[in-house]
């Protein structure tokens, strides 16, 4: 390692130039990564609803369909459609005259036909797209219908849902990253003497980030929720490696020749000293990969590079930046607005009694806070509700009384009789509104043959038959997730290899993973977190308290929203526990670190303890400041719901974490200390 310090600390500009090079490949694979939309294509393969997806994706070509309401009339209805069918992306146009023809009077229309394709003043036509929800083709085929000149339309649908996503993520995405760095610059030139070194910090992150995202080249895609948050999320947790580099080379400038001697020693002495933060919130984030849903593997392959990736640019990067730019550093110092902590050390030390009771007392409140925060799932309840997807959405509730739309899929095999009766069936169900078949059109009697191949393929494609089902229940809510079970035990009566699928459906496995996944994931990363403090600090004790102490702290920022009256998106429980633990679990490591240091250079606990809060006060606070102000902005700015209550949890929690480590750490320390001298390699 020293070989390589001093190769970068006495090569300067060869580094700064090769590094900046990189900088281009990294671009061009930011540029060609692909962003997926639709959180539910995350779904396993396994499940019966992503596999009835998948035949009506490539049987039917029915996977991303729209409901387009038309405020005209049946022939306005048909000049719309003639425009549609003419759009590239736009596989089929379902309508009245797709299923009964042309010839039948509205008089004589079955009652199921008039309620799903008419309402007041207003007609239905059912676009299907030849590709899925979140390809390119699909969404420039929206946005061509939606500038169709015709009377008031609405377009609706999960297409559409992610065709509005797409456009607010491309939006704000650049807004969060200069919200990040802007609030992040402000705080750094804070607690920070130099005003120079903080935009040389923002500088490191930034090559950083943008080698994270050029390197997503070989993931094919990400998610949108991970584009949104990645970059913000890096700066935020990597920030420390930066000031901490920076600490080390003015502290090794006092006792050195020459700035390249000092930088080379600060770059040996930065990898030996954060290597075990940086993986705790490497394994941290690296754990979200054991998710079913597949969005955990996404997010967590891309911020555990990202921790990588930052580490890296912190010791190769940034020593040539600050090389080459130290006559400015130095030239350019304020005072630093942070107190010397020297009172709060004294209060932690004297009343760490009362202060250990005070934590234990806490989780109470806070564990049932967590297990009564209310979650939800509906993708588009995440959204601003001023969206053309959000209005259509609620005119297709309002008018149509149809919430939602599932799809039965069953072999083509089953009688007139079975599939007759299965539709009646179906038809009780409470909430259903309307069942559409290929016997909606033939009824009991006519043959299938007497119907033209056009109408026949919508219904009657390559061994299947495929039934659409109008729900007036919304998406994720317990009304449709019974009516789901119902209909899926009348399916399996008939055909006991049928499918059903939808959005309705789907999001019913998705709230059934993410349950499962916040209990695995939290569970892992606590695990990963024990073994590798208990192996860096070769304690049994250590990795105990340390844990404690911060899952403390996101118990009560994840109980917060229980007594505050808010309900939050389900991937956000998932998510901010394994983050918080991995991001934060530095600063209680940072303080048991310096306490252990203290400990052995005095032989008295309490004067350990009182010197260690001294002198990490500062650092944690800090830490915790940038991370605050990496996120809040975004967390406050943020028209996607997702987004924001992510970035205010992350704020949040930073914030609770320092106040935790800084209070009650020093406490739990001292009434633990005789557990931590017994099980601890060395104490003794």
């Amino acid at each position: 390692m020293k070989k390589i310090a001093n190769f970068i600390a006495y090569h300067p500009k060869l580094i700064f130039i090769i590094t900046t090079l990189l900088l281009i490949p990294a671009w061009m694979g930011y540029q060609n990564t692909g962003v997926n939309y639709d959180i539910l294509t995350y779904l396993p393969a396994d499940l019966e609803s992503t596999q009835g997806q998948e035949i009506l994706d490539k049987d039917f070509k029915n996977a991303a369909t729209g409901m387009l309401i038309l405020e005209g009339s049946d022939h306005e209805a048909d000049q719309l459609k003639q425009q549609i069918l003419k759009i590239d992306g736009v596989e089929d146009v379902i309508s009245k005259t797709s299923i009964v023809g042309d010839t039948i009077p509205d008089d004589f229309l079955p009652d199921n036909i008039r309620q799903a394709f008419y309402a007041d003043g207003s007609t239905l036509l059912m676009v299907k797209f030849s590709e899925s929800s979140s390809s390119f083709k699909t969404m420039e085929a929206i946005d061509q219908i939606r500038h169709l000149a015709s009377k008031p339309k609405y377009l609706s649908g999960i297409s559409s849902l992610v065709k509005d996503t797409k456009d607010l993520i491309d939006t704000e995405t650049p807004v969060y990253v200069a919200l990040a760095v802007i609030l992040a610059l402000i705080v750094l030139s804070l607690v920070n003497e130099s005003t120079i070194i903080p935009f040389l910090f923002m500088l490191n992150i930034g090559y950083a980030i943008l080698y994270n995202f050029g390197t997503n080249l070989f993931l094919g895609e990400i998610s949108y929720i991970t584009k949104a948050i990645a970059a913000v999320l890096q700066l935020a947790v990597t920030t420390d490696y930066s000031i901490f580099l920076y600490h080390r080379y003015v502290e090794k400038k006092r006792t050195t020749a020459s700035s390249q001697e000092a930088m080379s020693k600060a770059i040996q002495s930065t990898l030996s000293s954060i290597f075990a933060s940086s993986l705790t919130t490497f394994a941290g984030f690296l754990v979200l990969i054991l998710m079913k849903l597949g969005l955990g593997k996404d997010i967590g392959l891309v911020m555990s590079k990202g921790v990588i990736l930052g580490l890296i640019s912190t010791v190769v990067v940034l020593p040539p930046m600050i090389l080459l730019t130290e006559q400015w550093v130095n030239r350019f110092n304020h005072r630093v607005l942070l107190p010397s902590f020297d009172k709060t050390a004294n209060f932690t030390t004297k009343y760490r009694k009362p202060l250990f009771i005070v934590f234990l007392l806490l989780f109470i409140p806070s564990i049932y806070g967590v297990h009564h925060t209310q979650l939800y799932y509906n993708l588009d309840r995440s959204l601003p509700q001023d969206l053309e997807s959000i209005v259509a959405l609620n005119k297709m509730k309002k008018d149509y009384d149809m919430a939602s739309t599932h799809f039965i899929v069953v072999k083509d095999d089953l009688s007139k009789q079975s599939m007759n009766g299965m539709i009646k069936q179906l038809e009780e169900v409470e909430g259903v509104n309307t069942v559409l078949s290929l016997n909606s059109v033939t009824g009991l009697t006519l043959p299938d043959s007497f119907l033209p191949d056009k109408i026949k393929d919508n219904f009657s494609k390559n061994g299947y038959q495929m039934i659409m089902l109008n729900s007036k229940y919304q998406t994720a809510s317990d009304a449709v997730n019974q009516q789901i079970d119902q209909i899926n035990q009348i399916i399996k009566e008939h055909d006991p290899q049928g499918y059903l699928t939808g959005e309705a459906v789907l999001t019913k496995d998705l709230t059934r993973l993410s349950d499962r996944d916040f209990k695995m994931v939290n569970l892992a990363s606590i695990v990963v977190v024990f073994f590798i403090i208990a192996f860096v600090f070769k304690s049994l004790a250590i990795p105990i308290v340390l844990i404690a102490a911060i899952e403390l702290a996101i118990f009560i920022n994840m109980g917060i929203p229980y007594y505050s009256g808010h309900v939050i998106p389900f991937i956000t429980s998932i998510i901010i526990g394994v983050v918080q633990l991995g991001s934060t679990i530095d600063y209680s490591i940072l303080m048991m670190d310096r306490f252990l240091f203290e400990y052995k250079k005095s032989g008295e606990m309490s004067t350990a303890l009182n010197r260690s809060v001294k002198e990490t006060s500062k650092s944690v606070v800090t830490s915790a400041l940038a991370f605050f102000a990496a996120t809040i902005g975004v967390g406050i700015y943020s028209k996607m719901e997702i987004v924001s209550t992510i970035c205010i949890f992350l704020a949040r929690g930073a914030i609770i974490s320092m106040l935790v480590i800084i209070l009650f750490l020093p406490a739990i320390i001292g009434m633990t200390f005789p557990f931590i001298k017994r099980t601890t390699k060395g104490l003794n």
